[in-house]
């Protein structure tokens, strides 16, 4: 195996091992309050302790990585991964959940930082920059996937289970973690490039300004704002619109996020033949197509309870073609920004792109919250066509901005 071949190798299982790790919060809550005597109250901290130190640590230090040097950050990350893994089964106790999440949180804030800007360190071209995030991006969906697979291998059948043994599912993650270092620090044949100035928030700040930065500002607010408005809000619409059994709405949503990650490892091959702007472009106009056909399938779905998949109504379905094709579209739109700008500028950039998609998805499911209280469900996910066309006004500012810049 090449130099760059293993490092690319690494790239992808160490966002895949994150995928699942920044997603264990909705076991890690259910099996600490049934065997470690958690309050739902305290538990309610968790996500908390992962996004706050995800977004700070993401604003505070992104600057200053090219300083610090992308992959010994990334290495220090993975490191303290492995150890905030092994404090879970170790100290099997509230304080360490707590701590172990703040860890995670911290961790994955250099890892998506240093990713990105390594990706354009292994590509040559614009296309193949696309290509290539749009895979690393689908292993991150693998990822969580497939940590419930995992964490359901080690929980008991019944309906209460007090015991413990969930806790050893983070050795596993210790050793994928550990396995990922391993790699990063065995991959050579890649030089980051030098920072261009003193770093500060203040110039990582001042990028929003150039018009490049601002049309992906928008494009990628408006992406997650639906990519997040219809995730959160999924089940609640196939439980109370579709009349979906409240186990089946569940596992629709995991389905939702399965065709997410077969569209983005899709979409990285589709890419590399057709160039990212008619894939993005005919992902949106299906998105757009499959809610304008979900609206009315679903103001006329029956009463009659759906007990199986067999009799699960049409507009259930549509949902994963939605997920299919809207999967490129992020990750591509974040790699036409990186491989339009110089490299030296990417961890900069990569701070402003964590922060507002965290802007995006918390608005996004914060008004879709607000439309289905106000309106029906149907109304409230129809609704989404107006990000969608501001989406796809955005894209068409952002190939002009690409077509302008001259990389360097």
């Amino acid at each position: 195996m090449s130099q760059r071949s293993r490092l690319i190798l690494a790239m992808v299982l160490t966002y895949l091992a994150y995928g699942m790790l920044l997603n264990t919060v909705g076991t890690v809550i259910l099996r600490s309050i049934a065997s470690l005597g958690v309050t739902k109250a305290g538990a309610g901290w968790f996500d908390g302790c992962k996004d706050v130190s995800i977004a700070a640590v993401s604003f505070l230090t992104a600057s200053y990585l090219t300083r610090i040097g992308i992959r010994r950050a990334m290495a220090g990350a993975l490191a303290l991964s492995v150890a905030a893994c092994v404090l879970m089964p170790l100290a099997s106790a509230y304080w360490a959940i707590c701590v172990h999440f703040v860890l995670i949180g911290t961790a994955f804030a250099f890892i998506k930082v240093g990713i990105y800007t390594l990706i354009g360190q292994v590509t040559d071209s614009p296309r193949a920059h696309a290509s290539l995030t749009s895979m690393i991006e689908g292993g991150f969906m693998v990822g969580v996937l497939s940590v419930t697979v995992l964490f359901s291998r080690f929980v008991g059948a019944g309906l209460v289970d007090t015991g413990r043994e969930w806790l050893d599912v983070y050795w596993i993650l210790a050793g994928l973690c550990a396995v990922c270092l391993a790699l990063l620090l065995t991959a050579n044949g890649t030089r980051e490039a030098p920072a261009t100035q003193a770093p500060s928030i203040l110039a990582m700040l001042a990028l929003a300004r150039l018009p490049l930065v601002l049309v992906f500002i928008l494009c990628a607010f408006s992406y997650v704002f639906v990519e997040q408005g219809i995730g959160t809000w999924l089940p609640t619409f196939n439980n109370e619109v579709l009349r979906l059994p409240q186990s089946m709405s569940v596992l629709a949503g995991s389905f939702f996020a399965g065709s997410i990650a077969l569209g983005r490892l899709g979409g990285g091959v589709l890419i590399r033949r057709f160039g990212w702007y008619a894939v993005v472009n005919v992902g949106l106009v299906a998105v757009a197509l499959a809610i304008a056909l979900i609206v009315p399938l679903s103001r006329h779905a029956g009463t009659v309870p759906i007990t199986d998949w067999l009799h699960a109504p049409l507009a259930a379905w549509l949902f994963l073609g939605i997920g299919l094709f809207m999967a490129p579209i992020y990750p591509t739109l974040v790699s036409v920004l990186l491989s339009s700008s110089p490299r030296a500028r990417h961890p900069e950039l990569m701070g402003l792109v964590v922060i507002f998609s965290a802007l995006g998805g918390t608005t996004g499911s914060r008004l879709t919250a607000m439309l289905f209280a106000g309106l029906d469900g149907a109304t409230a996910f129809g609704c989404m066509v107006v990000p969608i066309a501001v989406l796809a006004l955005g894209v068409r500012l952002l190939r002009r901005r690409q077509l302008a810049a001259t990389p360097t």
